[in-house]
């Protein structure tokens, strides 16, 4: 059973002030979940799922979030659009006002400005709707246009997103996996969204699928003026859409910057780890992979001080101890590593 210690949540952060550049300011956020035991059923731990995240994201610009499988990237793209309940500490501040100030209504009409496309298309669809009325459904519930030029409207979004306005009736089964994609990405560009959350959008489909949604997402972010957050394990891809990107892990943003200065210059032991295995196309280039050892620890019980000093062949007697601080090592790129405290800007 966790002891007291273990039980207290550190909710405290320094508020930040609004800069109207950013459509996106996350602050500390955090977003523990219960874990209950004995016969009442108390609270004995938390899985610390997501453990004070910071970053800030520019209008029409894509933030790329890589890391692991359970690291919590999906959790923070949930947290941010308030799909997971309540936070657990710290600020999310989109144009400039607390998204978990929002009362019931409030929240209600934000939602056609914040959207997201799901992992699995399949499972997001109701399969006993035609496409027309999943594209169209939060179209009429939000009263987006007039019901005259109801039908016209989806005929225009679902044309947009490679889909033929004559398939409206037809239900999500009779579609392959990269054409449903596109319908989810219909229904979250009906709402005329400026922020859309992609939670690794084409991570279920083949590579020449991918390529195509790919060039889908940044057209219509270029027709539509957009804003991604784009949630991937699939570096390669994450380098083609992304404008800055952050590396998660363990609840954690290790690495954070431009997507070139990440790509050519990465700082952190997890981000090299992650990088040196990304396929190379050139048969005679050899990849100098860094293969991690171990497992990723239990978000439920952290280890103590840096929590990648577990698995990094660059460990010091102080990542065992003391948690390191987020530092800028260069211009707007920032590293969380003991190896970088002496380094900032």
């Amino acid at each position: 059973m966790a002891d007291k210690q273990d039980l207290t949540i550190d909710t405290s952060y320094t508020p930040v002030e609004y800069d109207p550049q950013y459509i996106l300011m996350v602050n500390n956020l955090k977003k523990y979940f219960p874990i209950k035991g004995g016969m009442l059923q108390k609270t004995v731990g938390y899985v610390k799922a997501v453990d004070g995240i910071t970053f800030n994201l520019k209008r029409g610009t894509t933030m790329g979030l890589v890391g692991e499988s359970g690291c919590g990237k999906t959790t923070t793209g949930r947290t941010i659009l308030r799909l997971s309940g309540e936070k657990t500490a710290g600020q999310v501040l989109f144009n400039g006002q607390e998204v978990y100030d929002f009362s019931s209504k409030e929240l209600r009409q934000k939602r056609t400005e914040m959207q997201i496309i799901f992992q699995d298309p399949f499972s997001s669809l109701q399969p006993r709707m035609p496409i027309g009325e999943i594209i169209g459904e939060a179209v009429r519930e939000h009263n987006i246009v007039p019901p005259d030029q109801f039908d016209d409207y989806i005929d225009e979004i679902m044309d947009e997103c490679g889909l033929q306005p004559f398939q409206k009736d037809r239900y999500p089964h009779e579609f392959s996996g990269g054409q449903r994609q596109r319908i989810c990405i219909a229904r979250a560009l009906a709402l005329n969204p400026e922020f859309v959350v992609c939670d690794e959008p084409v991570s279920a489909l083949d590579v020449s699928i991918q390529a195509q949604i790919i060039n889908l997402l940044k057209d219509l972010q270029k027709k539509h003026n957009l804003t991604y957050l784009f949630i991937s394990h699939d570096l390669s891809v994450v380098e083609h859409i992304s404008d800055t990107v952050g590396v998660m892990y363990l609840g954690n943003l290790v690495e954070y910057g431009p997507t070139e200065r990440i790509f050519s210059n990465p700082l952190h032991p997890y981000t090299k780890a992650l990088l040196s295995a990304v396929p190379i196309p050139d048969p005679d280039s050899k990849m100098n992979r860094i293969v991690l050892e171990g497992s990723i620890p239990s978000p439920a019980n952290p280890p103590k001080g840096c929590k990648f000093h577990t698995r990094c062949s660059e460990c010091m007697a102080c990542c065992k101890t003391d948690a390191p601080a987020m530092v800028e090592v260069e211009p707007d790129h920032y590293v969380v590593c003991h190896l970088y405290q002496g380094n900032a800007k």
